[in-house]
């Protein structure tokens, strides 16, 4: 592993650090993420299963475009959320942003860990809103970013894993049908509380990161 950065450090501690914050329904924390994926169909109708053959499916397909899931889940509670777009712009993250305020009446701020996206942040807002709209939605968020190349910090990637075992390995041709998949899977999930146990904390990150801690302190 190359050596890390303090500014590395730093912001992997801050997110960290509000992975440890007790439930607040004044303030709740979400994961935040979006992932692009390919409309694949087949060229050749699949074959059913029978009694005593499993299904089988031709090796060529065809590509119908692509699509992005937008996911966001808050872990101490599993409740999820998700858009499943025709593209990745700042329309699609304003709609998003705007779901989740209203989806949290109740909360004063929403603290939304994410990545740094060209789109994630709240000047997005401001191509698609009213100014007073816009600065409105922005005040109703806490933004924490993770580090470049760490996206294992971010728990929403752990949803985008289970979703791509559980649903996205299918060939799904369509947008709608991608929109009826994902939805369904959702649902299913949220009806069974399905919470995020997250572990590794500041102090396991500073005895696994020790010798990087160590080589950025000035003597």
């Amino acid at each position: 592993m190359a050596q890390l950065t303090a500014k590395f450090l730093c912001e992997m501690e801050r997110v960290l650090d509000v992975y440890m914050r007790p439930y607040d329904e004044q303030n709740p924390v979400l994961c935040f993420d979006e992932q692009p994926c390919f409309l694949i169909g087949d060229k050749l109708a699949p074959v059913p299963m029978e009694p005593g053959k499993v299904a089988r499916q031709d090796d060529e397909y065809e590509r119908f475009g692509s699509a992005v899931v937008l996911l966001a889940v808050e872990p101490l509670t599993g409740r999820r959320f998700v858009k499943v777009c025709a593209r990745r712009t700042a329309e699609e993250y304003t709609e998003f942003m705007q779901e989740l305020e209203w989806a949290y009446p109740q909360a004063a701020r929403i603290t939304l860990i994410q990545d740094n996206l060209n789109t994630h942040h709240g000047g997005s807002f401001y191509k698609w809103l009213r100014p007073e709209a816009a600065h409105r939605l922005v005040n109703r968020f806490e933004w924490i970013s993770t580090p470049k190349h760490a996206s294992w910090l971010n728990m929403a990637e752990l949803e985008f894993s289970a979703l791509q075992r559980q649903c996205l390995k299918r060939r799904i041709p369509t947008l709608e049908r991608l929109r009826d998949e994902v939805e369904s899977w959702v649902s299913a999930r949220n009806a069974a509380g399905v919470k995020i146990n997250w572990q590794f904390s500041t102090q396991d990150a500073r005895r696994s990161f020790g010798r990087h801690y160590q080589a950025i302190r000035i003597n």
